[in-house]
């Protein structure tokens, strides 16, 4: 599959509000949208059918296995089994309407990888988290769907820190954190209902705030910050491979250097942002952009983030 950012009739299938995005593509919106202006500007306003497979010489069906096609394109996104049933991009929208009430102008970003095989849509909900007064981090959801078998419609917590933009990926053991919906005949009756689950949110939010305040009052020593960070980053077979200690000491040079440093700069809170920023702006830059984009939000990078929260979390007590 590929990685890049959906590009159809010459246009990147990719909207925005504010900051022009570290690719430079997609359409711009001077204010957040609702779910049908977030569709089109983000051009994701194409539908997906199964298709019989069939032998290319002999021309035989492929028993129980179909491709998924985009109508417009008319490429192949996929190839899947007979029970699974294609989410529209314009149904898995409309959890979010069931949220906050249909036509609310909420939606940030929204685009398509690849061929249009997974699509996302960044809602951001009201209020925000501040952490020592004057570091804001505000509250998304983060939707994606896929229409090539590999994953579910994923609805999750996305916070992200205004002052650089980092994604806190978090890990809340023992809550539901995450709305999961498999593409079957029941899926869209599923849909309709996810907004039920959402409904932990706000909770979920409280608890979180608690959390990030905790770590914006933990001192952290160096030894520890070390600790830290190596628990995240291990050594291999006993030995500190030459491309993890320069990962090391790049979250050190972030941890008093970083976007936003001097505003955690000794605390628990500090050392857990200058891990998410290594993953969000640093860790990828000699790949596509669109690769990091893949990777803190469904990939390595996701996986990371989250270490570095329970991690924090544990030194809480």
């Amino acid at each position: 599959m590929s990685d890049n950012i959906n590009t159809t009739n010459g246009k990147a299938s990719m909207m925005y509000v504010g900051e022009t995005p570290w690719h430079g593509l997609g359409t711009k919106l001077d204010k957040p949208a609702t779910a049908s202006e977030a569709i089109i500007a983000a051009g994701l306003d194409y539908t997906v059918e199964k298709f019989d497979l069939t032998t290319f010489q002999s021309n035989l069906p492929v028993e129980n296995h179909f491709a998924t096609v985009r109508t417009d394109t008319k490429q192949v996104l996929g190839v899947v089994g007979s029970r699974y049933t294609p989410i529209q991009n314009k149904d898995a929208f409309t959890m979010f309407d069931a949220l906050v009430g249909e036509g609310e102008a909420i939606y940030h970003t929204a685009g398509a990888l690849g061929k249009g095989e997974r699509i996302w849509l960044l809602a951001k909900l009201p209020d925000y988290i501040r952490i020592n007064d004057n570091d804001i981090v505000e509250k998304f959801l983060l939707l994606t769907n896929t229409h090539d078998g590999s994953s579910t419609v994923r609805v999750k917590l996305t916070p992200i820190r205004v002052v650089c933009q980092n994604t806190l990926s978090i890990a809340l053991s023992g809550t539901e954190q995450e709305v999961s919906v498999r593409h079957t005949v029941q899926a869209i009756e599923r849909l309709k209902k996810a907004h039920e689950i959402l409904g932990l949110s706000n909770w979920l939010y409280t608890e979180l705030n608690h959390i990030f305040q905790g770590m914006g009052k933990k001192e952290l020593s160096k030894p520890h910050f070390k600790y830290y960070v190596e628990s995240i980053f291990p050594d291999i077979n006993m030995k500190c491979p030459p491309h993890r200690k320069q990962i090391r000491e790049k979250i050190y040079e972030l941890a008093e250097t970083g976007v936003g440093a001097e505003l955690a700069k000794g605390t628990l809170w500090g050392a857990y942002n200058a891990v998410t920023e290594f993953v969000d702006h640093c860790r990828l830059d000699n790949r596509n952009d669109s690769t990091r984009l893949k990777s803190m939000w469904f990939g390595t990078g996701e996986i990371i983030k989250k270490r570095a929260f329970t991690l924090a979390r544990g030194m809480l007590n």
